[in-house]
């Protein structure tokens, strides 16, 4: 099994951190729901404490958030590894807590720019979560799961469609107001995500190197197929080969790492700005 790497584990933490700051602080202090898990719970507590006798002394949304997750893990463990499932228990613990004990006390008067502001601050937060091969559970978790079926997925767009249905709900129950500005802040959201979450940005490396160990490092190593053709330098006039490969922006320094310890001659080019891979490239989720 994958070791966990303290440098995850500080991401998790401070990603769990940050997403529920930005949450409390900026979205729920206005009076809109959060999206996904983590604002059904905030429904549920609404209704339970507006129906029922309940009058807790701290916000429950962090509790019911937890257990709302127990089915969710249970299902993310059995399709994806361990390490990831166990950094997520953590992540949602740290929420449980964190939820319980950030106020919600409004400090911007304009709720389209608290909203805006906490959508990004809880975006980063739930985006180095994932970047730490883990989740911050809920529709995360869902959301890795079906793209482990279907690539063409993403976190974000699975994190919209489910708010689209959740806040139709949320707009007859309450208020349609609140309902289109938490549409709102949860588009904005879903795209902070998936800008964050890095292994949901695929890269192209060329790479030129006259060591022949290279592309089978990558193949071997990597897992990534490599393509490649015979180069020739205008100024040596010595051949040199060319590889290009598909890779994650989340894999790119580890294996710019182990080419210049093969090569340290190697002359490495990253494109970054792919506005899409098609064809049988493996999205690598965690």
């Amino acid at each position: 099994m994958k070791k966990i790497e303290m440098k995850d584990i500080g991401l998790v933490i401070g990603g769990s951190i940050l997403f529920c700051l930005g949450c409390n602080i900026f979205i729920v202090s206005t009076g809109v729901y959060n999206g996904g898990i983590v604002g059904t719970a905030q429904i549920i507590r609404t209704l339970l404490v507006r129906y029922t006798s309940l009058d807790p002394s701290f916000d429950i949304a962090g509790i019911v958030n937890f257990i709302i997750n127990i089915p969710l893990l249970l299902v993310a463990y059995r399709v994806l590894n361990g390490p990831f499932v166990y950094k997520t228990i953590l992540s949602v613990v740290i929420q449980t807590f964190a939820f319980s004990l950030i106020p919600t006390t409004p400090i911007i008067a304009d709720k389209l720019a608290s909203l805006t502001i906490g959508a990004i601050i809880s975006g980063i937060g739930a985006g180095l979560v994932l970047t730490a091969k883990a989740s911050a559970g809920g529709n995360d978790v869902t959301g890795m799961v079906l793209m482990a079926k279907a690539p063409r997925l993403s976190v974000g767009k699975v994190n919209l469609y489910y708010n689209i249905v959740l806040y139709v709900v949320c707009a007859l129950l309450f208020d349609v107001e609140v309902a289109i500005y938490s549409v709102l802040q949860t588009a904005i959201f879903s795209v902070v995500i998936d800008k964050t979450h890095l292994q949901n940005i695929e890269v192209s490396l060329m790479i030129f190197t006259k060591n022949k160990e290279v592309k089978h490092m990558i193949i071997a190593d990597q897992h990534r197929g490599v393509t490649y053709w015979k180069g020739m330098g205008a100024y040596t006039n010595t051949e040199t080969d060319v590889l290009v490969t598909i890779v994650s922006k989340y894999e790119v320094n580890e294996l710019r790492h182990k080419i210049r310890e093969m090569d340290k001659h190697a002359f490495i080019i990253v494109f970054d700005s792919l506005g899409g891979v098609d064809g049988n490239v493996e999205k690598r989720l965690i």
